[in-house]
């Protein structure tokens, strides 16, 4: 919100400068540039370093977007013995075998259903029908430890389980799933509700993972695991703002119009004082 506001006075400024130094006749000095030429000129000079770190910004982000989806289109790997490792195996899928734990049901929410685009955009919001993501504990048979398992979304009318039993899986099951690190809360989200609720507005692990008697791991189960009744999966949401080519724009626009407004009211003066 800050950085919006900045840009949007950025354009501005630019803007006035620019209509300014083109109004504005020039009037021949012999005297140098002073203070305010010094000052006037480390405004383009500034703003056109910010434009190339928002370039080198731009390409460390498209760079990462790019790493996310092949980690997330890479071929699943076994549940690493060193649970140390996941910290560094965000979106890598996994593979682990286990059981359910319904009785410890969580939920994320309000979310939207996210569905696979057909033209192979990624995931999108296919319609705008309120539901909540079903968060279990997942007890991994040859590990002896519970992890917390994002089973996937399911519509307001089906999120009392008692309403979709066919849908809770109680035999043991080989589990694919995506690697999911804790997030600090959002922006504007509600924080969570403390106590018992079992009703979050954002992935707060640790406090998922106090409650439910699970380790502080968190995995988004793929499509795959979708079964008649329940939970529809792989709704992992992917979401890297990359506003960086806005910025670029609004800084060297800035940059120019200041070296302009300078050229005009000073590059003279230099002149006729050399």
């Amino acid at each position: 919100m800050i950085l919006k506001q900045i840009h949007a006075g950025a354009r501005r400024v630019a803007l006035t400068f620019s209509r300014k130094a083109s109004m504005k006749p020039f009037v021949p000095s012999k005297e140098g540039m002073g203070i305010g030429g010094y000052a006037l000129l480390s405004v383009p000079i500034a703003t056109f370093c910010l434009g190339t770190w928002q370039v080198k910004r731009r390409s460390w982000k498209l760079n990462l977007i790019d790493e996310v989806k092949k980690q997330i289109e890479s071929p699943p790997v076994d549940f690493p013995e060193d649970l140390e490792e996941l910290s560094g195996m965000e979106y890598r899928r996994v593979r682990l075998r286990g059981t359910f734990d319904h009785s410890k049901e969580l939920y994320i929410g309000p979310r939207q259903l996210m569905t696979e685009n057909d033209s192979g955009g990624g995931l999108m919001s296919s319609r705008p029908q309120s539901g909540s993501i079903v968060i279990t504990p997942f007890h991994v048979s040859d590990r002896n430890i519970t992890v917390l398992v994002n089973r996937g979304w399911v519509p307001k009318n089906k999120a009392d389980p008692a309403k979709r039993t066919e849908g809770q899986i109680n035999e043991e099951i080989e589990l694919t799933a995506v690697v999911r690190l804790p997030e600090k809360r959002p922006q504007f989200c509600p924080k969570n509700q403390t106590g018992q609720n079992r009703q979050f507005f954002y992935r707060d692990v640790p406090r998922m993972a106090n409650m439910t008697g699970a380790l502080p791991i968190y995995l988004d189960a793929d499509a795959s695991t979708t079964v008649p009744g329940g939970p529809i999966g792989g709704q992992t949401r992917i979401s890297f703002r990359n506003e960086h080519l806005s910025y670029i724009v609004t800084w060297y626009s800035l940059s120019a119009a200041t070296a302009f407004m300078w050229y005009r009211l000073y590059f003279h003066r230099i002149k006729a004082a050399v």
